[in-house]
Formats: C-alpha cells, sequence, structure tokens
C-alpha cells in the first residue's frame, strides 16, 4: 500500500568507502515545486548531476538541499616539489643585478617563492567513475533516512487528514438534522402567527404548507451536503492511493470550502451557523496539513 509522504524531511549517511569519508545530509521544507540544491566539495563537483537526479527519483516536491563532505585518509595526496632549474635561474638573475646596478642584496626565500614556476604541484589522478559511484553508494543510504522520515510524517497526517474529515461528517450529519428542525420550527411559528393574526377566522392550511416548502426550498442545503460527503470520501480515496497527492488534496480543498460557505450562505439558524463555523474550522486545519504533504 502506497503511503503519503511529507514534504519536510531529514537524513544522514556517514561512510568510508575506498579510503575517502563521505558524508551526506539531506534536509526539506515545503515548496510548491520540487527546487533541488547540491553543495559539494570542489574534488566530487562533476557529482552534482547525479545527485540532483537521485534526489529528483525520490523526490516530487519541496525545497530540497543536499550537503556533501568529503575527507580522505591520505589528505588529498597531493605533492609539492621544488623546481630546481627555475629557482637556480631566478637566483643567478638577482645576483647580477647586485653585481651590475649595486642594488642591495636583499634575496630571501620568500622572495623567491613568489616567483612563477619555482614549486611543482602535482595531484593524483582520480578516477571519477568510481569516485562517483562510491559517493552516489551513501547519497543512497541518506535517502533511505530521509524517505523514511518523510513517510513516518506522512503517516500521522493521513491519520490527522481522516479524523477531522470524520468530525467534519459529524458535523454535516448535525446540519442536516438541524436544517429539517428548522423547517419544523418555521411552520410552527408560521402557524401560530397567522392563529393571533386571523383570530377567529379559519386558517388556510395549504398557505401554510406552501409558505412552508418555500422556506425549506431556500434553505435547503442536501445539494451541497451530498457533495461535501463524496469530497470527504474522495479524499480518503486519494490517502488510500497514497503518493503525491498534496496538490490534488489543495484543489479538493477548494471544492469542500466552497460547498461550506454555500451552506454557511443558506443557515439562518444560529445554531447552524455556529456548526458551519465548526466545518470550516476544520477545514483550515485539513488546508494547513495539506501544504505539508508531498
Amino acid at each position: 500500500m502506497a503511503l503519503i509522504k511529507s514534504m519536510t524531511g531529514y537524513g544522514r549517511a556517514v561512510e568510508t568507502v575506498n579510503g575517502r569519508e563521505f558524508t551526506v545530509e539531506i534536509r526539506s521544507v515545503n515548496n510548491r515545486y520540487l527546487d533541488c540544491t547540491v553543495k559539494l566539495p570542489r574534488a566530487v563537483s562533476f557529482a552534482e548531476d547525479a545527485v540532483k537526479q537521485a534526489v529528483k527519483a525520490s523526490v516530487s516536491r519541496g525545497k530540497v538541499d543536499v550537503f556533501v563532505t568529503v575527507k580522505s585518509d591520505n589528505g588529498d595526496d597531493t605533492k609539492v616539489s621544488l623546481n630546481r632549474t627555475a629557482v637556480e635561474g631566478y637566483l643567478s638573475a638577482m645576483r647580477q643585478m647586485v653585481s651590475e646596478f649595486g642594488v642591495q642584496d636583499d634575496i630571501s626565500v620568500s622572495a623567491i617563492s613568489r616567483m612563477p614556476e619555482v614549486f611543482t604541484v602535482e595531484k593524483p589522478e582520480v578516477d571519477e567513475e568510481q569516485l562517483q559511484a562510491d559517493l552516489m553508494g551513501v547519497v543512497r543510504k541518506a535517502l533511505d533516512g530521509y524517505d523514511a522520515m518523510r513517510t513516518a510524517e506522512g503517516a500521522a497526517l493521513d491519520a490527522d487528514l481522516r479524523s477531522r474529515g470524520d468530525t467534519i461528517l459529524e458535523l454535516v450529519c448535525q446540519v442536516e438534522t438541524g436544517s429539517e428542525q428548522t423547517v419544523i420550527d418555521y411552520r410552527t411559528r408560521l402557524e401560530n402567527k397567522l392563529k393571533e393574526v386571523l383570530a377567529s377566522t379559519a386558517i388556510d392550511e395549504s398557505r401554510i404548507l406552501t409558505e412552508a416548502a418555500i422556506f425549506a426550498d431556500k434553505i435547503a442545503v442536501d445539494e451541497e451536503t451530498v457533495r461535501l460527503r463524496s469530497h470527504l470520501r474522495q479524499m480518503n480515496t486519494m490517502l488510500d492511493g497514497g503518493g503525491a497527492v498534496g496538490r490534488k488534496l489543495d484543489f479538493l480543498l477548494q471544492e469542500m470550502n466552497r460547498e461550506a460557505n454555500t451552506i454557511g450562505s443558506k443557515c439562518s439558524d444560529v445554531r447552524l451557523a455556529r456548526i458551519v463555523v465548526d466545518i470550516k474550522a476544520e477545514l483550515e486545519k485539513i488546508r494547513e496539513q495539506t501544504q505539508n504533504i508531498e
């Protein structure tokens, strides 16, 4: 069974492979689309695209930051050697300057070391393919931990949304029952008013029925509650299916809010109006939670 996932997560993996210690940290926050930033040491900068592709294979939405550090057991194995030919050439030329032009002899190691090509720097050959493979193994472990955290948070979000959906269903039942009672109360008030006004005159029962029917039609919320129930069932179906449903849930929530607003506009009874406020409050909490869902 597929599960929904939170867009917020953290994962970290540290592993030593072929003499290098790799540390990979992944963290993410909510975002409308997938935005992945990878920060790598220069030595492995060539692997940036591979890391991004691995993230994209696991993540559909969110602001994802990946941080990579690499330490070598043998340092970077860079060798620095003295270019004797260059040094001898510089010394010979400087001494000639002192001899021919009578300038102060201030030749020093620091002065010579600043001259071009005095030192030869040799860096070892790097097997980039192997280095990238070593790094990606650690990236995948970090992604596993990151994904596990997002899944755990997603399970909590799933439970919360279902619970709030059940609460809304209970409130909808109260609205439906209350709406029926409102029509009964209206008919009673209308009948009593007519009796008071007409006194001994006989009351036209058909007129009362007609007025009550018009009022009932005016405040009828059957269509809206049926659609709201349907939307809630659809929400649960989406949660059952799992995966990246955040955007779909956001759209569905807009539809649910529209039905709630229509119900609110039809409720003339204060008690029912309060129930609608409670429905809207639950929908707002669901909206806040869906902002965290991938």
